[in-house]
């Protein structure tokens, strides 16, 4: 697909337009491209997550099935698709009206805006584009080499376990690779104080064997890895017995996996961003009188709710206002706090107009998770329903049912720590001296789903080729699930 590709007149004076609003409001973002794409070609490449040379793999076609499915049945509009690169790209869907055009580019700007300055940002890869393409030739290369059918499975299996890195790594810098060679064992011999019998009383060879056993004992107590290892597939790239092309295949699939991370991590500050600047830009500035109520459509579209489901785009959007209105009207500090006068609450207002410059701040320093649990109060969960809470007339203050607003809020954080996934560690890779490969769960409340947990295992047993095991609670109690390569098993153990 070739990029770069000239908008078509008006659709280029509106980028103009509403660049310019999103300048104005202090918006700061990559040069940003936009391409005009056919139904078919936009869900092609939201099939390959926004990257129009990706490389080959089944399961892409299965999502673009998927999703011009969707088309067909009027299910899904693609809303906006945006890549985090410099120049950034983002797609526009040839047969939308032009106040979704305007709608789609405010919205993307404030996504470029939120993967230029946000921190979690920092450290992803600005050349994605050309990355993603050395890695699709590299792929094929491979495919000529040992064929499709090989290299499809080992991706399937891989893909199984692209979520097993450490989604905090790219904020540490790398640990080298070999802490320095270790001194070499000093073996002293039966003590004697005549230089020239030394040699009959400790023979050289009863000194080699000392050594060997006193390094035998030391590398016993050293423990593989020293310590436990969270990216799992680069303990798995730097440890398990691969071809050199399994091996390449594990590493693309790894730097993808971190190069996506951060848009897992800040998924709901991101788009509640980007849906904050599009509202924002569209009803103050862009909007024409005869787009009014096409855009407040469209707009209720995406913010919809279903009970039981967070939707990251009105969640994210009301948590914006609601810290901009916060700030606005100085409600934080310690008076805030202090204040459980239901009434003075209510009418609070300083006056103090920093809700801008403060959102800006937020949106630089906060992921999801520090997101939420810094921003939401038991006031915001009240104004969006987030649960019910009882007025009490006599004491003149609300009271939120506060185990509701903690439970809320827990589940919110659990959903989004690890993006719900379970924290898995790398703790032996020689376990019982059997060069067998230990993993452990760290539980957090939630069991690992059985199934789940077997695939894994076997996914991650045909890499090792020996026998791979889990530690886990289920119900409370000390489980080793173990695969063998043949057959699953498990037995309790003490944690």
């Amino acid at each position: 697909m070739e990029h770069g590709t000239q908008l078509p007149p008006h659709l280029a004076d509106i980028k103009k337009e509403i660049e310019g609003h999103a300048r104005s409001f202090g918006l700061e973002f990559y040069e940003t491209i936009f391409e005009v794409l056919n139904y078919d070609e936009i869900n092609m490449v939201a099939a390959y997550g926004g990257f129009p040379n990706r490389y080959p793999h089944w399961r892409f076609g299965m999502e673009y099935e998927q999703l011009s499915k969707g088309y067909e049945y009027g299910l899904s509009k693609i809303y906006e698709m945006v890549i985090n690169n410099n120049p950034s790209y983002a797609y526009l869907l040839e047969s939308n009206m032009d106040v979704d055009q305007k709608l789609v580019m405010a919205h993307v700007f404030g996504h470029v805006d939120f993967f230029k300055n946000n921190f979690s940002f920092q450290h992803t890869n600005r050349k994605m584009m050309d990355e993603m393409a050395n890695h699709a030739t590299r792929l094929r290369r491979i495919i000529d080499k040992v064929g499709i059918e090989p290299v499809e499975s080992f991706i399937d299996r891989a893909l199984s376990l692209e979520n097993l890195i450490n989604q905090h790594a790219p904020h540490f810098p790398p640990r080298p690779r070999n802490d320095g060679e270790e001194a070499p064992i000093e073996v002293r011999g039966f003590k004697t104080n005549r230089e020239y019998m030394s040699q009959f009383i400790n023979p050289k060879e009863f000194l080699d064997e000392q050594r060997k056993k006193l390094e035998d004992e030391r590398a016993q107590k050293k423990k593989f890895p020293e310590r436990p290892e969270r990216d799992v597939l680069l303990f798995l790239i730097e440890n398990a017995p691969l071809e050199r092309w399994e091996a390449d295949i594990l590493a693309v699939i790894r730097e993808e996996a971190y190069y996506f991370a951060p848009q897992g991590q800040t998924k709901v500050a991101n788009e509640g961003w980007a849906s904050y600047w599009h509202s924002t830009i569209m009803t103050t500035r862009a909007l024409k009188d005869s787009e009014v109520i096409d855009y407040a459509d469209h707009h209720s579209g995406t913010m919809g709710i279903r009970p039981g489901a967070i939707n990251p785009y009105k969640l994210g959007i009301e948590l914006w206002r609601h810290i901009e209105d916060r700030w606005n009207k100085g409600r934080f500090g310690k008076e805030w706090d202090e204040c459980d006068d239901l009434r003075a609450r209510r009418a609070w207002d300083r006056k103090l107009g920093l809700g801008r410059q403060k959102i800006f701040e937020v949106r630089k320093h906060y992921n999801d998770i520090t997101f939420i649990d810094e921003f939401l109060t038991p006031e915001f969960c009240v104004d969006q329903k987030m649960f019910t809470y009882g007025f009490n007339e006599k004491a003149n203050r609300w009271e939120i049912v506060d185990r509701e607003f903690q439970k809320v809020k827990r589940k919110l954080l659990q959903q989004l720590t690890n993006f719900g996934q379970p924290i898995i560690e790398v703790v032996d890779g020689n376990f019982e001296n059997r060069g067998e490969l230990l993993l452990a769960h760290r539980h957090d409340g939630t069991d690992l789903r059985v199934d789940y947990a077997k695939d894994t295992l076997s996914n991650l047993q045909a890499m090792w080729r020996r026998p791979v095991g889990i530690v886990t609670k289920v119900d409370g109690k000390g489980v080793l699930m173990r695969f063998d390569g043949r057959d699953h098993t498990d037995r309790k153990v003490e944690l």
